[in-house]
């Protein structure tokens, strides 16, 4: 089992690096427009950007995206790129998936990054699906502990797993399941869908669970059906392709989330992801409602490079975000969130 998941990540960036057609142009981003400030009465350099989370301050609102993990010499070295980069440009990461370090103690070297990352915040990660097979608080807490991670991951990837060729698709009674952990991990649970969205009814069910951190990651960035679907060993098995674009796009499960939380849960932290590409669209999402921005693909094409690459791209998202809010007369994060009255219509 564990050579197979390793086998499964390293078959995932092929096809990512193989196939651009898994990147999908449909977040929902480009659609909305942005009323600019030829006037913005603000000084650029006294812009402040930095924003809180998970108790500690990020220099921007951003969050490198879970990508992958293994005991692969690649894998390792992506992931301690990716650490090595946020800890400089001090912003956060999630780690890829940690179920594959419960089948060989040679893949938790890619998760032992905090010495890499001392102050920047980082999330584990596991799916949630498996609570119903066999994980629990025990393999939660040992998922953060081997990180230091400041808070844990579960995500949520039904669509993936009923297309993958190995996939676990038993979901039932998932929400107790995670209430439970929810009430006894020393630290906050995140619920994350992979890139179909979440719906307003997914959101209620984390709250009633006692979640307050959510990464609605929606439809229109790296699409994971049409990952799976270059594993499958039938070539007449087209079902990742048929559902290649399935759900809701970013901006509608964001504005979804949004909406849901301002009556249900004020206090909850919303993190966009899905297909954000640039600086612009980070601004675009925290106008629409979000704490954070996770973003991934740019970041790991960057990572397989070198720290120093990463870095670079995430500067480069910065000076963009930065300069979106200089037109738009944003001295902070806080005028820029939720302020529906930048939108142009």
């Amino acid at each position: 089992m564990t050579n197979t998941i390793n086998n499964r990540k390293l078959e995932h960036l092929r096809a990512i690096a193989n196939d651009p057609d898994v990147e999908r142009y449909a977040t929902g981003f480009d659609s909305i427009q942005l009323c600019h400030r030829a006037l913005p009465d603000i000084d650029f350099d006294a812009i402040d950007t930095r924003v809180p989370f998970l108790g500690k301050t990020l220099s921007f609102p951003l969050l490198v995206s879970s990508m992958t993990g293994g005991d692969s010499a690649e894998i390792v070295r992506i992931n301690r790129n990716l650490a090595s980069a946020a800890e400089h440009c001090g912003v956060a990461m999630a780690v890829g998936s940690q179920r594959v370090m419960f089948g060989t103690s040679a893949a938790r070297e890619s998760f032992e990054l905090r010495h890499l990352a001392p102050n920047a915040p980082l999330l584990s990660n596991l799916g949630a699906v498996q609570l119903n097979l066999g994980f629990g608080i025990e393999e939660c807490q040992e998922a953060v502990d081997i990180l230091q991670a400041d808070g844990l991951y579960l995500h949520l990837n039904p669509l993936q797993e009923a297309v993958q060729p190995e996939g676990d698709r038993n979901f039932a009674n998932l929400k107790q399941h995670i209430a439970d952990v929810v009430q006894n991990l020393r630290v906050p649970v995140l619920l994350k869908e992979v890139g179909s969205g979440m719906s307003k009814a997914d959101i209620i069910s984390g709250i009633t669970a006692g979640v307050r951190h959510f990464d609605v990651a929606g439809r229109g960035g790296t699409s994971w059906s049409r990952i799976e679907y270059h594993r499958t060993n039938d070539i007449g098995d087209d079902l990742g392709l048929q559902f290649q674009d399935w759900g809701l796009t970013t901006v509608q499960s964001l504005r979804e989330a949004t909406s849901c939380c301002e009556t249900h849960a004020p206090d909850a932290v919303l993190i966009a992801s899905g297909g954000l590409r640039t600086g612009i669209d980070m601004a675009k999402a925290i106008i629409l409602g979000a704490h954070m921005c996770g973003i991934a693909a740019p970041l790991l094409y960057a990572a397989q490079e070198s720290s120093e690459a990463a870095v670079a791209k995430i500067e480069s998202l910065k000076r963009a975000f930065t300069t979106a809010m200089f037109l738009l007369g944003c001295a902070n994060c806080s005028e820029l969130r939720g302020n529906t009255s930048l939108l142009y219509s």
